[in-house]
């Protein structure tokens, strides 16, 4: 079976379990392929966390989840050293940390202080407990779910958090088709049995030939000004957004957008990007990223239109 055959039938897995949510699914492939770590938003019961985990049975990867509470601490997700009185010395209790995907479920439901102590893992791939340093096996993907800020015992993520999160996904109700099928599976138990359909070394090889999807100059140039655009709004003729972006997007949004578009051409069978795979993933790349001002919240203007503005004025190659 060709790598691309398999990605197809990665998501048929997925789609046993999971009616709709085609962005979604996508979203977790994107990931996958690029060692990107996603942010999924939105209200509880959308099937956030089955999704995660039916992707980790397809590919026999390791999987832990941890259910993110005002309680938690840094060391419930880290590990910690604890005492072994038979040999007089400590040693170190390794966290679910220690795992291929780690699902990081409401992480927006724990204080900064323990959301912090996802930062070094999903930089540096690397967890530090006491005076030692361990490296993961790879691969290793941080998939969080949060819920809209807006509901009761929500925390804002820190900017440092959401920059290491290649894409913010957020997820909407299914169509009322979906939404009678859900329910007539779940009566009638006819959910399928998850299969595994690839392997570690399928994953490498697709990885490989994601590098190998040719992007051209032009379209190379088109994302920089996509971010640049998100930073210096007037010089593209966007005095009114100027009022409302506190920041722009950071260079890890410039790195993203280019891998991120590969793998989407990737996924359509494509073997090159062109700028409708760009702006395909603008929004999910960009809207964690773009940090908006007082004013802007307060005429409820969103990072979504924003991005929308700029796609519009910047020049297509």
């Amino acid at each position: 079976m060709s790598s691309r055959k398999i990605v197809d039938s990665i998501k048929n897995e997925i789609s046993k379990v999971i009616v709709g949510q085609e962005k979604m699914i996508e979203g977790l492939l994107i990931g996958l392929l690029c060692r990107g770590h996603i942010l999924l938003e939105g209200v509880p019961g959308l099937a956030k966390t089955t999704a995660v985990n039916a992707l980790s049975q397809s590919l026999g990867l390791d999987f832990s989840r941890v259910q993110f509470t005002p309680d938690l601490l840094p060391s419930d997700i880290i590990g910690t050293e604890i005492y072994d009185q038979s040999t007089n010395s400590f040693k170190i209790k390794q966290g679910p940390v220690f795992t291929n995907l780690l699902l990081a479920d409401e992480i927006n439901r724990a204080p900064a202080k323990v959301q912090s102590a996802l930062l070094e893992v999903m930089q540096e791939k690397q967890v530090t407990i006491g005076d030692e340093t361990f490296k993961l096996t790879p691969p290793f993907l941080v998939m969080a779910t949060q819920n809209p800020v807006e509901q009761e015992g929500a925390y804002e993520l820190p900017e440092a958090q959401l920059d290491r999160f290649m894409m913010k996904i957020v997820i909407g109700y299914n169509t009322k088709e979906e939404e009678l099928e859900i329910a007539r599976r779940v009566a009638n138990d006819s959910f399928g049995e998850i299969e595994q359909v690839a392997s570690l070394e399928n994953l490498k090889d697709m990885r490989a030939e994601v590098s190998s999807v040719h992007i051209d100059e032009e379209v190379e140039r088109y994302i920089v000004e996509i971010i640049e655009a998100s930073r210096n709004p007037k010089e593209y003729g966007l005095d009114e957004l100027s009022h409302y972006i506190e920041f722009g997007a950071s260079p890890r949004a410039t790195i993203d957008m280019y891998k991120a578009s590969r793998a989407v051409a990737y996924i359509k069978n494509k073997d090159f990007v062109s700028p409708i795979e760009v702006a395909y993933c603008a929004l999910s790349i960009l809207r964690h990223r773009i940090i908006l001002t007082y004013e802007a919240q307060a005429e409820e203007i969103t990072q979504d239109y924003i991005i929308k503005k700029i796609l519009e004025v910047v020049p297509v190659p």
